[in-house]
């Protein structure tokens, strides 16, 4: 039986195509997608600018996505048939030592994720491991849900931060990672969550995500706002971003640095950290328990994913979908497929 996916057959080359309806092997399952987000690393895949290692062409995309369980392969629990879930990217070997300590995202094997080195939503159907799923409750909403592999990214770095309540917060950028980390901070009970980003436009939907207050860069650069929060997290990956990050730490601070910044980044100085006692964390994917996290505040409807989505377009459209991705300006930044 044939259906649609989309295909990148390399830069530039972009394609709708039947192909033949994949089966779950031996622990795997058969997804019947529900719906396929994209993001800035979908276009580097497209743009071909995507580093060399972390991406296998031809490819189909989609390291985002929702939907229901509709087959099951040897071994798997058949439970899982009809539920709906999500599902982790990362294909890790889950025995190196990495692995073994809960850091799935720092595999010590060859770098593997769905929709980047292995077939990925943006088709009728998806094949994954059943052991990389999260179930969802009955009735989920799977539109929102589809967002929940960003909403990992940022539970990654929320959990890098530890927030208590009556911290004051910071969150520099205000797109998808950003928006989604203040709504998970906004449940840790802030006396101060405050979100810094260049737009506008944004700050009514970081209101509705729990900022309590929005700031452009300029002004976070000035005196005010200096050394001023307890936690901040850097979701913007601009050059300058990091050194504003650390800049807005009050002394004895958490920072926890999550965009992939410009070659042109200013360095951290580290006369700077180290006079202030500033501890500074990365973070790079999600690991299993950022998973969790995400799903379970989800579940527990303390994220609410749905804020974000600016666009709904057929997978037929996946063009139109990569242009309305360059809207930066638009109230919304989550660009969801359909199938």
């Amino acid at each position: 039986m044939s259906e649609r996916a989309v295909w990148i057959d390399g830069p530039g080359r972009l394609a709708v195509r039947q192909v033949e309806r994949a089966t779950a092997g031996a622990g795997e399952v058969l997804v019947r997608v529900a719906w396929a987000g994209i993001c800035a690393s979908d276009r580097e895949v497209l743009r071909g600018s995507r580093p060399s290692g972390f991406v296998s062409y031809p490819v189909i995309p989609g390291h985002e996505w929702s939907g229901t369980v509709e087959e099951i392969g040897a071994g798997v629990d058949p439970t899982l048939l009809d539920q709906p879930v999500v599902g982790e990217g990362f294909r890790s070997c889950r025995v190196c030592a990495a692995c073994r300590r809960g850091d799935t995202n720092l595999c010590d094997g060859p770098y593997d994720e769905t929709g980047f080195t292995r077939a990925g939503a943006w088709s009728d159907h998806l094949v994954v491991p059943a052991g990389l799923l999260h179930p969802l409750p009955p009735g989920a909403d799977l539109r929102a849900a589809a967002v929940l592999e960003p909403a990992a990214c940022a539970a990654a770095a929320c959990l890098r931060a530890s927030p208590t309540p009556g911290m004051r917060i910071a969150v520099v950028g205000a797109g998808t990672l950003g928006l989604l980390a203040t709504q998970l901070l906004a449940a840790s009970g802030p006396a101060e969550l405050v979100a810094v980003d260049p737009r506008a436009a944004h700050a009514e939907l970081a209101a509705a995500c729990g900022a309590t207050g929005y700031i452009n860069p300029d002004e976070a650069a000035g005196p005010s706002w200096q050394q001023r929060f307890d936690v901040v997290i850097e979701a913007a990956g601009v050059s300058g971003s990091a050194a504003l990050a650390t800049a807005l730490a009050a002394r004895g601070g958490q920072v926890v640095l999550t965009g992939l910044a410009a070659l042109d980044e200013r360095p951290l100085l580290a006369i700077d950290l180290v006079l202030r006692e500033l501890t500074v964390r990365t973070v790079f994917g999600a690991p299993s328990r950022a998973w969790t996290h995400a799903v379970r505040a989800f579940t527990a409807g303390l994220l609410d994913p749905t804020l974000l989505v600016a666009h709904e377009v057929p997978l037929d459209e996946v063009e139109r979908a990569f242009e309305l991705l360059e809207d930066a300006e638009g109230k919304g930044t989550k660009v969801l497929l359909k199938p």
